[in-house]
Formats: C-alpha cells, sequence, structure tokens
C-alpha cells in the first residue's frame, strides 16, 4: 500500500496540475468555437488521431510492451538497452509513414465519423484533420518514451509534461478570440482561422513529447537508432498484441458508433451533439486520471515483475490495494459528480459563444458518467491484472461483450428517446455496459490469481459509499439553496462548487478518517506530512 501511495501521489500531483489546466483548455477552447458546427468539427478532427494512436499502439503499450520492457531488462545483458533502441527506431519509423498516409485519407477518415456531413461543415473537420493528424507520430513517440520511463520507476514526467500541451492550447484557444470574427461559425471561419487552431493543436503536442524525451535522456536512456529487428521479439510481440489490437478495435468500433450517433443528434438539436458528449467525456476523466491514472501506472511494472517470479500472492495483494485506494477517492468523486455536475459546466463552459443552457446540457450528461465512474476505473485496474501476466486474449473478449451491450443500447437510445436526451442515452449506455463488464471481468480475473480478495475489497468499498453519502447530501443542499438563490451563473456555480464540492469532499474525508478507512487515513497522512515539512 505505502509503495503504490507513494507513487501514485507524485503522479497525483502532476495529474492534478495536468487537469486542472485540460480544464482551462477545455473552458477556452469551448468560449472560441462553441458546441454547434464548428465544436463538432473540431472534436471530430481532434479525437481522429487519437483514434488511430489508440489503434497503432496505446493499447499495446499498457498490455504488451512495458511488460516486455520489464522481462528485457531482467532478461538481456545490457538491461535491456538495446531492446528499447529498436522499439523507439520502430515506432518513428512506423507511425511517421501512418501519419502521412493519415493526411492524404483525410477526407475518408472524416466521413466514416460524421453522419452525412456536408458542405462548410464537412470542408472545415477535413480541414483541420489535415492540420492535427500529423501529430500521431509525435503521440507514439511520446508515449512510447513514457513507457519507457514507468519501467525505470520514474512516474513523473508522463503525468506533468501534458500541463505544457494544454498551455500551449489556452495560448491557441484565446489567440483564436482574439484575432477571429468567425465566433463558432463553420460558415464563417477562414483558412487562417483553422490553421491557428489546427497547427496549434499539433504543436501542443509536440511540446509535450519533446518533453518526455528530454526527461527520458536526462534518465539514462541514449537514442541510437538500431534497423535491425533481431532481438525485439516481434513473433511474440505479434502474438500477443494480436489480441491487444483486437481489444483496441473492438472498442473503437464501439466510439464509432456512439460518435456517430451523437453527430446525429446534434444535427437534430445543435448543442446536444457530439462536442456536448465530447466535453462531459472529459470531465468525467479528471477523477479517473488524478488518482486512478496513477495507480495503474505504478501497479503494471510491479505486477508484471511479481509475474515473473511467479509470486501470485504479490499480484493479489498488489490488485486489491489498488482497487482501494482508488475507490477511496473515487466514489465520492463520483457522487459529487452526479450532484454538481451542471455546476462545474456552467463555471468552465458559461461564456463566450456558449450558453448557460449548452452548458447545463453537459453538466447533465456529465451527472450520468459520474455513476460509471467506479465500474470505470475498476475495469481499467482489472485489465492490468490480465496484461501483467501477457494475456490479452481474455479482454478482448470482455471488451467484445462490452461494446455489444453499450452499441445496442445506444441504438436503442438514439431510435426511442426524444431528440434532447439522446446523448445522456449514450452516457446511460457506457455506464450500464462498464457494470456489466466489470463483474465478468472480475470473475475472471479472480480465476486467473486464485481469488482477488473480493469479500474484503467489497467491505471496504461499501463502508466507503455510506460514508460518502452525507458529503453528497451537503453538495445536494448547497446547490438546492444556491439554484433557489441566484439560479446557475458562473458566480453562483463557483459558490456552489466551493461550498459544496470542497466542503463535501473535507467532509467525507472527516468521516472516513473516524470511521478508520485505513486508505483515506493515509492519503490524511501522507498530506499531512507533505505540509508539515
Amino acid at each position: 500500500m505505502s509503495r503504490v501511495l507513494r507513487a501514485g501521489a507524485i503522479m497525483a500531483a502532476g495529474t492534478m496540475v495536468s487537469r486542472v489546466t485540460g480544464f482551462l483548455r477545455t473552458a477556452v477552447l469551448a468560449a472560441a468555437i462553441g458546441t454547434a458546427a464548428l465544436g463538432d468539427a473540431y472534436n471530430v478532427a481532434y479525437t481522429i488521431p487519437l483514434i488511430l494512436f489508440d489503434l497503432l499502439i496505446g493499447g499495446v503499450l499498457s498490455s504488451v510492451i512495458v511488460p516486455m520492457i520489464v522481462r528485457a531488462k531482467m532478461r538481456d545483458p545490457d538491461g535491456g538497452v538495446a531492446y528499447e533502441q529498436r522499439l523507439m527506431t520502430l515506432a518513428i519509423l512506423a507511425l511517421g509513414v501512418v501519419a502521412v498516409g493519415a493526411v492524404v485519407l483525410a477526407p475518408q477518415i472524416v466521413d466514416l465519423y460524421t453522419d452525412d456531413w456536408t458542405g462548410a461543415k464537412r470542408d472545415v473537420a477535413i480541414s483541420l484533420a489535415r492540420f492535427i493528424l500529423p501529430q500521431i507520430a509525435f503521440f507514439g513517440v511520446g508515449a512510447l518514451a513514457g513507457a519507457i520511463l514507468n519501467t525505470r520507476d520514474r512516474f513523473a514526467a508522463p503525468m506533468w509534461a501534458p500541463v505544457l500541451n494544454n498551455l500551449v492550447m489556452i495560448a491557441v484557444g484565446l489567440l483564436y478570440l482574439v484575432v477571429s470574427d468567425a465566433g463558432s461559425s463553420a460558415e464563417a471561419v477562414t483558412p487562417s482561422d483553422l490553421a491557428l487552431l489546427g497547427l496549434g493543436t499539433t504543436a501542443g503536442i509536440v511540446v509535450q513529447s519533446v518533453a518526455l524525451v528530454i526527461s527520458l535522456h536526462r534518465a539514462g536512456f541514449r537514442f541510437r537508432p538500431r534497423f535491425g529487428l533481431r532481438g525485439v521479439g516481434l513473433g511474440e510481440m505479434a502474438r500477443t498484441a494480436a489480441w491487444t489490437f483486437a481489444y483496441v478495435g473492438i472498442t473503437q468500433f464501439g466510439f464509432w458508433v456512439t460518435t456517430k450517433l451523437a453527430t446525429g443528434a446534434g444535427d437534430r438539436v445543435p448543442g446536444a451533439g457530439n462536442a456536448a458528449y465530447s466535453y462531459a467525456w472529459q470531465l468525467f476523466q479528471l477523477p479517473y486520471g488524478v488518482i486512478a491514472v496513477s495507480v495503474i501506472t505504478a501497479m503494471l511494472p510491479r505486477m508484471s515483475r511479481s509475474v515473473a517470479d511467479g509470486q501470485f500472492g504479490q499480484v493479489r495483494e498488489e490488485f486489491a490495494s489498488g482497487v482501494r485506494l482508488v475507490c477511496s477517492v473515487i466514489i465520492p468523486a463520483g457522487l459529487l459528480l452526479m450532484v454538481l455536475g451542471p455546476a462545474v459546466t456552467v463555471l468552465i463552459f458559461g461564456h463566450g459563444n456558449m450558453t448557460i443552457d449548452d452548458a447545463v446540457y453537459i453538466g447533465n450528461v456529465l451527472q450520468v458518467f459520474g455513476l460509471a465512474l467506479v465500474p470505470f476505473s475498476i475495469f481499467q485496474l482489472l485489465l492490468r491484472v490480465f496484461y501483467s501476466f501477457g494475456d490479452t486474449r481474455t479482454p478482448a473478449f470482455v471488451a467484445a461483450g462490452n461494446v455489444a451491450v453499450n452499441a445496442l443500447l445506444s441504438l436503442v437510445a438514439y431510435l426511442v428517446l426524444p431528440d434532447r436526451y439522446i446523448v445522456m442515452g449514450l452516457a446511460s449506455s457506457f455506464t450500464i455496459a462498464y457494470v456489466l463488464g466489470t463483474g465478468v471481468a472480475w470473475v475472471l480475473a479472480s480465476r486467473r490469481v486464485g481469488g482477488l480478495d473480493g469479500r474484503r475489497v467489497a467491505g471496504a468499498l461499501t463502508r466507503m459509499y455510506v460514508v460518502s453519502l452525507p458529503a453528497a447530501a451537503l453538495a445536494l443542499a448547497v446547490l438546492w439553496g444556491g439554484q433557489s438563490w441566484a439560479g446557475l451563473t458562473a458566480l453562483s456555480s463557483l459558490v456552489i462548487l466551493a461550498a459544496g464540492g470542497g466542503l463535501g469532499m473535507l467532509l467525507y474525508l472527516a468521516v472516513a478518517h473516524r470511521a478508520r478507512i485505513p486508505e483515506v487515513g493515509s492519503i490524511v497522512g501522507l498530506v499531512a506530512g507533505r505540509v508539515g515539512r
């Protein structure tokens, strides 16, 4: 527990700053381009390189490459140095080719993820995609550098580097607000406006990747191109990665379905489409990213070492400790999101070319996502159990079930719900799919390691939910009082979040500490120790 907590604290600090600046980035961009035609076009263009990166290398990094680097460090006489150099060379060449090909095929890729867009909206999305797609290569290099840093127990840089990206994007959004007269109109936006948005987005990723490469150099890594593929373990990697590609392909098919339905909903009701879903998803990722990703990143190399040594008991303990630690923060955060979602989004988005109603709608979607926070986080932790064994097949089958449930329920929501509620229905489908998927993954992972201490974990999580209820009740009372007093404005939302969210979280920590929930006690003790220095 203490090792995970210390490593998690280092990463959580960087991730917190990253997510806060990410909030500002999202707020500035939303104020600049809105959630109508230009906002939808930008979000589709921005998402495409993330999808392609995930399809090509993102999923392989955590499931295949990190465990293989750990084994190479333990096995090879040079500590895996040549292995890492060959991987980096291969990533640079392969992703560079993919980036060029994606730029050429930008119109076809945009059409794949949109719902019969025509005219200015389609043209804008294609232009932005051509500016943004080259970042695929920089994504890959930076991500691989971060993975190598993690295997060396260097966790800070990968969590802090996105701050630089966010700062660049904030500057781009502010500059667009100053120099552009187009606002949120896809018809009025000029080629120079699109170049500013597109090239600025790519510049942020370039800066982030360069920072990670510099950190890797400081950690002792010296890159030397190695073009020989012998020793890379491509055969083993291909066998293992094949199922990872299947997993990523399945999940991206689910994302494609959601994007198509969300863009279709946005065509029916401007402001209630893909941009609203995307912004709510980004906010949903904040508590998950701050605590769960930090713990997951620290867990995987350690569990991989334990599996390599045949110490399954260590794997069970690492996992159970990680779940309890993550949920000690995720549970109250999810409940507070369910209560305070509209206040969060009005404060962040209720400016510029966004209306208060548009911001409240994003908050309603965020409230639904709040239900998914705990099952989604536990599901991601469970995947690392399989990955530590080099098992990428089981996650692919679980993902297939997840996507089937999500796609079916999403289609039902699209066909049955009133237009304005479709995107909220898509978020509900996501939640139900991850609740069911987490249950299936738990049973399968438990069989793999001889039990996951489920009874003790369930008891701990139940206690966390119980002690979170006073905080949620306080937040709800503050929300009702604030709305009755002044409605939802940027100022009233700030007061509501400070009183309901801030005091609610402090109340949770106090009640949980008195209830002697050890994970909360460890966090309080760590913070108190840092403050006391």
